[in-house]
């Protein structure tokens, strides 16, 4: 008998569900409260955007925008970002075309179209490009061969170890500045301390052993992918309805029996929710739950970060299609170094995110929810993000168009740490279960959303 699936929040790990479930005969419906598709994994289009719609979208995401240049309302007013895609919040995807995002288009019955990058690294009079050199591979050798051999077992040995311990036995030359760099990158989190040295070496191991490239990003921006899942969808017969508010989780006994949805009720065999899990309580009572796993979800961290969208009417050639991480040593923010990234990939004139002569780069900068909710620490972030762009192009306030700075203090729902565990996708309620970048799935931020889709398929397909 064909399962009657419902699917809670739009975004890019709910929509990966829809994909994967709905190919294996599964009767999928998708809810999403907003009138768009991609929840945080959001692509904006400047031509159809206003300020007041643009404000509103921010608000409903944990997001601001508490810098750009010139004022909001003279980008809007004269029309600056028309011909422009960008994101809601900064979305580079680790492993590009062979990433787990690339898996599911695949699914879906499309070829990924993405724009791969190796990873540079800025420095005080320019940049180093590409970080690991072929003579770092081969010194590497023996601790990638390692690495890719080694199971899930040590893998397990090593969740407990931060990264501080890690570089302290084995952080020397460029190896030491490999591990200061890529787990903050892939956790979104710059306390050494608390970033879990198997945690890091797992999404290192995924790429390794796919040999793709360390970032990527999808020529049309996100939306292209998003557009792709739901067409996959609505072919295999599922739903996907828009301003459409789950209210409530329904539960008789100990099993999720259905929605209700502006107003009205919706009988179903399995609610997925891909909500923050923080918020899983104000659609469903929490007294269905035991009192340790309430106060375990309520207690979770996201994670933090100041974005940057640059439209330049100029960039040096051999700056175009790259990715480049930076680190600032001795801040005031917690872990005292901050890492970010400053990406050419969206400049590629392929990647159809920018009018002609125009190029479009994004970048961002690591930092707590706290921190990205306190406006004198954004000045800081803002400045280093600026001071990096320059490092790269000196005259770039010359050849700048405009500039959006959106600070988000929930970019991955649960921050990937030793202290802050994410939750199984699975519930203590029956039938009830979670996907997204909140649950324990590998990888980060949109990976780990849609790793967390084909763990939700192989459960249900076995169950």
């Amino acid at each position: 008998m064909k399962k009657n699936v419902c699917v809670i929040g739009a975004g890019i790990g709910g929509l990966s569900a829809g994909v994967y479930l709905s190919n294996n005969g599964f009767d999928v419906t998708i809810f999403e409260k907003e009138q768009v598709i991609g929840g945080r994994a959001l692509s904006l289009v400047g031509d159809s955007l206003d300020l007041e719609g643009y404000r509103k979208i921010l608000s409903r995401f944990n997001m601001a925008v508490p810098f750009s240049h010139p004022s909001l309302e003279e980008i809007f007013s004269k029309k600056m970002l028309n011909g422009y895609t960008f994101d809601l919040g900064f979305h580079s995807i680790e492993g590009g075309e062979m990433s787990d995002v690339g898996r599911v288009v695949l699914e879906a019955g499309f070829t990924p179209k993405m724009i791969g990058s190796k990873l540079g690294l800025i420095t005080e009079n320019g940049y180093t490009f590409p970080l690991v050199k072929l003579k770092d591979k081969i010194s590497f050798l023996p601790q990638i061969l390692r690495l890719i051999l080694s199971g899930e077992s040590t893998m397990k040995q090593l969740d407990s170890v931060s990264i501080a311990d890690t570089i302290k036995k084995y952080g020397r030359g460029k190896m030491k500045i490999i591990l200061e760099l890529l787990p903050r990158v892939t956790t979104t989190v710059n306390d050494l301390n608390r970033i879990s040295t198997g945690e890091s070496f797992r999404a290192s191991q995924s790429n390794l052993k796919r040999g793709s490239s360390p970032v990527g990003y999808p020529v049309g921006g996100l939306g292209s992918i998003n557009k792709i899942f739901v067409d996959r969808i609505t072919e295999n017969n599922g739903k996907v309805l828009l301003n459409s508010k789950v209210e409530k989780i329904l539960v008789e006994g100990n099993k999720a029996t259905g929605v209700v949805v502006n107003g009205e009720i919706f009988d179903f065999d399995v609610v997925v929710s891909n909500v923050l899990v923080q918020n899983l309580f104000g659609i469903v009572d929490e007294k269905y739950f035991p009192e340790e796993y309430v106060t375990y979800l309520k207690s979770l961290e996201g994670t933090g970060s100041l974005c940057a969208y640059y439209s330049l009417r100029k960039i040096p050639s051999d700056l175009i299609g790259k990715s480049f991480l930076f680190i600032e040593h001795g801040t005031e923010f917690a872990g005292e170094d901050v890492v970010g990234m400053i990406e050419f990939v969206t400049a590629v004139p392929d990647s159809k995110l920018a009018p002609k002569n125009r190029y479009l780069v994004q970048s961002y900068v690591i930092c707590t929810p706290e921190e990205a909710k306190s406006k004198e620490k954004l000045v800081s972030l803002k400045e280093i993000l600026d001071r990096n762009l320059k490092r790269l192009i000196p005259e770039f306030k010359e050849y700048l168009e405009w500039a959006l700075y959106p600070t988000i203090w929930h970019l991955d729902g649960v921050a990937k740490t030793i202290d802050n565990i994410k939750p199984d996708i699975r519930t203590p309620i029956e039938n009830l279960f979670l996907v997204g970048d909140c649950v324990k799935a590998p990888g980060i931020g949109v990976n780990c959303a849609v790793k967390s889709a084909q763990l939700l398929n192989d459960i249900l397909l076995y169950k």
